[in-house]
């Protein structure tokens, strides 16, 4: 099993995915969520089609469509991040930290 823990910026509705298989194509999902928008596609997305989710174009998977019904800010970071945990738990990617850091610059 993979645990990913979001803590997703300014926000800071932090979110814990859990991401397990045992046939390394569909992946069991297990969000949990301080934020009402991730809450609700944590009641929907209970496992997803790994091989679909981590090789579809970005808005026609079915984690991304559901970030598109619920979720308000397209800067969310939890759509990849759950996309992320399902590559890991299948054996897809190796279980590493991703990280974007950003810095503001003086003109």
């Amino acid at each position: 099993m993979i645990r990913t823990t979001v803590d997703p910026g300014a926000c800071g509705f932090k979110t814990t995915i859990e991401a397990a298989t045992s046939d390394m194509q569909t992946v069991h999902i297990h969000i949990e969520s301080e934020c009402p928008d991730i809450q609700k596609i944590a009641e929907t997305l209970k496992e997803i089609d790994i091989i679909k989710e981590a090789f579809g174009k970005i808005g026609t998977t079915r984690v991304y469509e559901l970030a598109a019904q619920h979720c308000k800010h397209a800067a969310c970071p939890v759509p990849m991040a759950i996309i992320k945990s399902a590559e890991a738990a299948a054996g897809l990617a190796l279980p590493k930290n991703v990280t974007v850091t950003l810095e503001k610059i003086k003109d």
